[in-house]
């Protein structure tokens, strides 16, 4: 039986070793973290990753937990909006829903796919050998035939592999993230622009709503980047007292989402991602998957749902546990790297116009928005149709 070694114990990589246990390997997963309790809030899983994850039997356990119903779309500061559709048109025209869920539910749910013994938490992957597959921990020496690197956007693997490549850069924008209990009244999705900021409002199961706010990095005092993409501030109570400060006055119920929010669970991250793309997504026997390979901004909602993709694209293509990896991992990197790298343009340059703050240019945007939306609902969702349509290799 082949051995794949799955290093990161992340959507990405727990998708990766459900999906190759299902073709027939024997698989590892080294998670440094003692635990799989995630860092992280909400997570939207769109149309695209659900018909991935139906490839290992957790698609319909993510859509019972779809609670977005309704009117959703884009919104001014002061609660009008610029361009609506709704779950059900979403629905309707993809075929799926976009799911809001918890990031540790989902997690949870990968994790019950795999036997306990594929899991050895606590443990480091210090250095992979791509022509052996060898993988050195502290426990000592692994060997696989193919190994998985989703080890994020800081990745060592990828460091060591493409040494030339350019670390993530900075975006600009830092960003905001909670999970409160789901005040009364009509509680829609939406994303609320302003002048460089951002404020999203997701309902999920369970009487909860996640919400999310960007702004620029440098903005009135906000600290520059620090190299980390999940810096979680200890002064919760600061971070809320900022949140509160610059997005005051925006439409009900954004302020009471943010008085609502415990202080010490406020997450804060600088967003990072990579520019230019990787030349390929393999060297040997190892595969990048993820933020490790394509790590972008979240303004497309694409970043777990792309290393969902990765996941099961990467099990198609290294066959069944007979079969030698070595020579079918170009045919990941073909099948992927194109797809990822429009993706991640795209996604950067909606977070170029959401830094917009000069009022001409912000004013000439909600007209442009707003015009879009009168010529039908269908306006906003059309621009999804070459992420959202695709599906999974079929065997």
């Amino acid at each position: 039986m082949s051995h794949a070694i799955v290093i990161g114990g992340g959507i990405g990589g727990l998708t990766a070793a459900a999906a190759l246990s299902l073709r027939g390997w024997s698989v590892t997963v080294l998670e440094r973290a003692a635990s799989l309790d995630p860092v992280g809030s909400g997570i939207a899983i769109a149309p695209n990753a659900l018909r991935a994850l139906d490839t290992i039997g957790v698609g319909d356990d993510v859509r019972k937990l779809s609670a977005l119903q309704g009117a959703a779309g884009l919104r001014r500061v002061d609660g009008r909006w610029l361009t609506r559709t709704s779950a059900e048109a979403a629905a309707a025209r993809y075929g799926d829903p976009t799911v809001l869920l918890l990031r540790s539910t989902l997690v949870n749910l990968l994790a019950g796919r795999l036997g306990p013994a594929a899991l050895r938490l606590g443990t480091t992957a210090h250095a992979v050998d791509p022509e052996t597959g060898r993988v050195s921990t502290g426990d000592g020496d692994l060997e696989g035939d193919l190994v998985v690197a989703a080890d994020g956007i800081h990745s060592a693997v990828r460091r060591a592999l493409f040494p030339a490549h350019p670390e993530p850069v900075h975006s600009g924008v830092t960003s905001w993230r909670i999970v409160v209990p789901r005040p009364e009244g009509d509680v829609r999705g939406s994303e609320t622009w302003g002048r460089g900021q951002v404020f999203g409002i997701m309902p999920l199961a369970d009487g909860l709503v996640y919400a999310y706010a960007t702004a620029p990095a440098d903005r009135d005092g906000l600290g520059s980047a620090t190299g980390s993409n999940g810096r979680d501030d200890p002064d919760g109570g600061r971070e809320k007292a900022e949140l509160a400060r610059l997005f005051a006055g925006w439409h009900d119920p954004i302020p009471r989402l943010i008085a609502s929010a415990a202080e010490d669970r406020i997450l804060r991250h600088d967003l990072l991602f990579l520019d230019p793309p990787l030349p390929a997504f393999h060297v040997g026997r190892v595969a990048l998957l993820g933020d490790a390979a394509h790590a972008m901004t979240p303004n497309l909602g694409q970043g777990a749902c792309q290393a969902i993709e990765d996941a099961v694209v990467l099990a198609h293509v290294t066959g069944g546990s007979g079969h030698r990896p070595g020579v079918d991992l170009a045919a990941y990197t073909a099948a992927r790297l194109a797809r990822t790298a429009k993706i991640m343009r795209r996604s950067r340059a909606v977070c170029r116009v959401t830094l917009w703050s000069n009022p001409l240019a912000v004013r000439a945007r909600e007209l442009g928005m707003s015009l879009a939306g009168r010529l039908g609902d269908d306006i906003a969702l059309r621009q999804f149709d070459d992420v959202f349509t695709w599906r999974p290799p079929v065997s």
